[in-house]
């Protein structure tokens, strides 16, 4: 289904996207993989609301003293309210702008929107997302043949490296890990949609929305249209 608002400025609107886990032979039969720091739910077919951030937006032993307050174990569920709490606090800590911020050079955070708009409708679908000053906010359905953990390895390789020239430094940029959960039917994911783009308005940077240059209310705004919901 095609949006009159143009490329970039829609929802997910594919059948199977809200609905069951799409499969492939490419991926092991787990869908869940981790390296030993975050699980991550990796298949297909799914749209999933993913954040991930500079590697100094929040400090190891800010979170390690979060982890000690919570009485964190390793391999919590998603809906445990310590992973509720822990992830509320990550949220304010980044709206707070913390660190370097090197998201708020406009000639990064251009790279780094291009970046992500690269591939769209060829790799995965783009529903939504925001370039902050520390973090960066998605909503993406990855396709069949591509798998989430690469398609946000080529993003953070690629604009880590040009970041990098652009301020003449050497070193980490991201942080090496990324939060996300997958949406579930079409409230969940007009809600995710509405949080990713109302972002820097919860973290007092403009007003409106729209007023934020780096993120899908703009385009949207500028394009004069709306997106398209599921179906």
């Amino acid at each position: 289904m095609k949006n009159s608002s143009g490329p970039h400025l829609r929802y997910c609107p594919t059948a199977h996207a809200l609905g069951a886990p799409a499969s492939s032979p490419a991926l092991s039969p787990d869908p869940w993989r981790s390296r030993g720091y975050i699980p991550h739910f990796d298949r297909p077919g799914l749209v999933q609301s993913i954040t991930f951030r500079l590697y100094d937006a929040v400090p190891e032993a800010v979170m390690q003293r979060w982890k000690t307050e919570l009485g964190w174990i390793e391999s919590l569920a998603a809906g445990d309210p310590r992973q509720i709490e822990l992830r509320k606090r990550i949220d304010k800590y980044e709206d707070a702008g913390h660190g370097a911020c090197w998201l708020s050079d406009e000639r990064i955070a251009a790279m780094v929107e291009d970046t992500l708009l690269r591939f769209d409708d060829r790799r995965y679908r783009i529903c939504s997302w925001c370039v902050m000053p520390n973090h960066v906010h998605t909503t993406v359905e990855i396709w069949e043949g591509w798998s989430l953990a690469g398609v946000l390895h080529s993003w953070k390789s690629y604009t880590a490296h040009e970041a990098n020239k652009l301020l003449d430094r050497l070193g980490k940029f991201w942080f090496r890990e990324y939060h996300d959960r997958f949406i579930r039917d079409e409230n969940h994911l007009a809600n995710a949609v509405t949080y990713v783009e109302s972002n820097p308005v919860a973290a007092g940077l403009v007003k409106a929305k729209e007023e934020w240059k780096w993120s899908s209310a703009s385009r949207r705004t500028k394009a004069g249209g709306t997106p398209a919901l599921p179906g």
